[in-house]
């Protein structure tokens, strides 16, 4: 195994000791005096950077120890072999992770994490935010922390491009707000997504949905309706997203569209788009709406775009209208009605001179469903709507309910009660539901219920 320690002259220090952020027992107990940051700058001066991230994180960690001890017995430091542990596992994440962050990350149980300042650093599990013991030694070491996530995709954060959206390598996403700005110290906040891939099964397992819920999602996916999912900020709009998307078929060409790239596709044939932000002299911005134009020529079966926020809501919405169907996206919105306002007044942004009836009429006829997905106040996440994009009577897009959540009450853990109701309606799209032979089976599901 090859060893990173340095015997002869020291070479030059790795990076500030504000690269040098502890995990989160670090926080609790670890003595944090003169001695043992001189300790942790010793020890980093005999590191050889390039071979040690050349080592397994368990090599790692075992030749750290094997260094802070050495290096603790010459120098005399008074620390207990536990402590030295620390110290070794704290600069074995910092050198191959992202500091105290890291055991956070690797967590499954917790679904975000908030860094509100050096020494206030949130976490969601199931639902519920808790503070954590978890800090960092110093803004600076935040701060370098803040860069390395956004380095890690050709990005940066500082004071001249105090904003930041990234992903980590897997794929969880992360936006950076940065001094001046963040007048508190950088804010870090990361979605993480689960390893575990998450059907439409699974989430009615999970009480997200009813089965007949699913079931009819499942045969909106497989006859290619094109989807807007709605609901706000956390309540799972790209794990529905995700989950939907395993339904397509793999002879199809997709391409995503996304500010930070974080959907789980699992076909083979899949073009992956990413927005980049613009230079240090302001040029070579290149944006969602100039990529969903460019995947027109792209010879897409479907197109899905992570999120509409803007002006390309009305090349996604021409997208729909000209063969693309199948296509998702999904917005920010309270209700399914909403969310066609919203989608009305994003078009605006960049077609001022379009009518709004013209507008209405594009919505009306390029999508199908909206599915509204909700975080609601126990910490659960569920679809709350369905609901059917009929056409435009007037001046108005008529809309009818496929599924409502009914609230009916909290159980004794404090888990909101409800089921999913239908009216059974038969859909505008019935003839495309026949055409794929699925007709009859979604007047099944919705009678399920």
């Amino acid at each position: 195994m090859r060893s990173f320690g340095r015997r002869a002259e020291p070479a030059p220090a790795a990076p500030a000791p504000a690269a040098e952020p502890p995990p989160p027992e670090a926080a609790i107990g670890l003595p944090d005096d003169a001695a043992v940051r001189r300790l942790r700058q010793q020890v980093m001066e005999r590191v050889d950077p390039v071979v040690a991230a050349d080592l397994p994180p368990e090599a790692l960690r075992q030749q750290l120890e094997a260094l802070v001890h050495d290096v603790a017995n010459r120098g005399r430091v008074e620390i207990s072999a536990r402590e030295q542990a620390r110290v070794a596992e704290e600069l074995a994440h910092d050198m191959v992770g992202y500091g105290p962050l890291e055991p956070l990350l690797q967590d499954d149980s917790i679904s975000d994490i908030m860094v509100n300042g050096p020494n206030r650093v949130f976490v969601e599990v199931r639902g519920r935010v808790h503070l954590t013991e978890v800090a960092f030694r110093s803004t600076a070491q935040l701060n370098a922390i803040a860069q390395k996530m956004a380095a890690t995709v050709g990005r940066r954060v500082d004071e001249s491009s105090p904003l930041v959206d990234c992903r980590l390598p897997d794929g969880s996403r992360v936006n950076v707000v940065f001094p001046p700005l963040a007048i508190d110290g950088a804010c870090i906040s990361i979605r993480k997504f689960s390893r575990r891939r998450v059907g439409l099964r699974q989430m009615a397992e999970g009480g997200s949905m009813s089965p007949g819920l699913a079931r009819v999602l499942e045969i909106a996916a497989r006859c290619r309706l094109n989807v807007v999912i709605s609901g706000g900020t956390g309540s799972g709009k790209t794990t529905m997203m995700n989950a939907m998307s395993r339904l397509i078929d793999h002879g199809e060409r997709i391409v995503t569209i996304e500010d930070a790239a974080e959907l789980q596709l699992q076909q083979p044939h899949v073009v992956r788009l990413e927005t980049r932000p613009a230079n240090l002299e302001g040029r070579g911005e290149i944006t969602q709406r100039d990529l969903v134009k460019n995947a027109l020529r792209m010879r897409p079966d479907r197109i899905i775009v992570g999120e509409v926020r803007g002006a390309e809501a009305f090349d996604m919405l021409q997208a729909m209208n000209t063969g693309h169907d199948g296509s998702y996206c999904t917005v920010h919105a309270n209700t399914t009605r909403d969310a066609l306002i919203r989608i009305e007044n994003m078009v605006q942004m960049g077609q001022t001179s379009l009518p709004s009836r013209a507008i209405r009429t594009q919505i009306a006829s390029a999508v199908d469903l909206i599915v509204q997905i909700e975080r609601m106040r126990d910490g659960g996440r569920r679809v709350s709507q369905v609901s059917e994009v009929c056409g435009l009577e007037g001046e108005v897009i008529t809309m009818n309910e496929v599924f409502t959540f009914e609230y009916l009450g909290d159980d004794a853990t404090g888990r909101i009660q409800g089921r999913w109701t239908s009216p059974g309606l038969r859909p505008g799209f019935f003839d495309r539901l026949q055409y794929f032979g699925l007709g009859e089976a979604w007047m099944q599901a919705l009678r399920e219920d």
